[in-house]
């Protein structure tokens, strides 16, 4: 198993103002500077317990979501009980609440935002609907991340990292794959983040997103000269190609019996090497390692059919 080298790695976070715009919220009372405040976590919390006094493991980082239960709850309280209540809620330094299904904000509620400088927002969503969708986009905006030298492309559906040192001919090996149909999503740096227990997912960094280098031509636009088919702006990592230049007398796979991976973010990826020199097409061997990948997964191994047949015979 291959451990990859990471260039960096970074805690991701998220500014409330991109939480808002993606989920369309209402301002109820925002503070000074309240939209740059940073999200780092992905979790959620509904404060029914809080609201009735128990703070015992509370989390103070994650988005408070105030929904039917809790509103009603509240609404049957005296204004001086519910302010005390709130108070004990506001005063823990959370991020920011928001409210459902369009509901009023009790006075109480804004006097406590505007106290303790705490965003307070509102949607119009279901509260079960809205804290999946929240929670979704949140484990994708903050999920692990790193980056790493290679480059990304989408072949029959299957997202494959190349990896190689430079000037092994990962960029030339994916513009072949572009004239050949397939897609770009990321050259020369990969950012990829692990979303969830079993999946990484890779795109480009703005800055260079759908350019490519070719050492000889300079940098391309892939989008410009193939069209908007060409390109993707993320893609999961469902297979690794390593690179190499071909070294005489090494000996490698070609049977293919054995499972090779390569560690990324704690995750093992199905992984193969590929010598290169002159004469091979690579970029046919990728497609047709795509193809295989996929059988893979969907339960046939060729070389243990093949195996399995000769030691019948035998």
């Amino acid at each position: 198993m291959m451990i990859v080298k990471e260039v960096f790695k970074v805690q991701s976070t998220i500014k409330l103002k991109a939480v808002m715009d993606e989920h369309k919220l209402e301002t109820v009372y925002m503070p000074e500077g309240g939209e740059n405040a940073e999200i780092t976590v992905a979790d959620v919390n509904r404060p029914s317990l809080q609201i009735a006094g128990f703070f015992d493991y509370f989390d103070t980082k994650r988005i408070q979501i105030l929904g039917k239960v809790e509103w009603t709850y509240l609404e049957q309280m005296e204004s001086s009980e519910r302010k005390k209540s709130l108070d004990r809620l506001f005063k823990a330094g959370i991020p920011a609440v928001i409210i459902t299904r369009n509901m009023e904000a009790f006075p109480e509620l804004i006097k406590c935002a505007e106290e303790y400088k705490t965003p307070l927002l509102r949607t119009e969503n279901s509260t079960s609907s809205f804290m999946s969708s929240l929670i979704l986009s949140l484990n994708v905006a903050l999920a692990p991340m790193t980056t790493v030298h290679g480059v990304l492309v989408e072949v029959y559906g299957e997202g494959i990292l190349i990896m190689g040192e430079s000037g092994v001919g990962k960029s030339e090996m994916a513009i072949e794959l572009v004239k050949r149909g397939h897609r770009l999503v990321a050259d020369d740096a990969v950012e990829i983040r692990r979303v969830s227990h079993k999946t990484l997912v890779g795109s480009s960094p703005e800055i260079i997103r759908h350019f490519i280098e070719l050492r000889g031509i300079g940098i391309v636009d892939v989008r410009r000269i193939f069209g908007m088919g060409a390109v993707k702006d993320t893609e999961n990592i469902d297979l690794i190609i390593n690179l190499e230049v071909w070294q005489s007398g090494k000996h490698y796979d070609r049977l293919g019996l054995d499972d090779f991976t390569t560690e990324l973010l704690g995750l093992k990826i199905p992984s193969i090497t590929i010598p290169v020199k002159p004469g091979r097409n690579l970029a046919i061997i990728a497609e047709v390692a795509a193809m295989n990948q996929r059988q893979r997964r969907m339960g046939f191994n060729a070389a243990e059919e093949l195996n399995k047949r000769l030691l019948e015979q035998a």
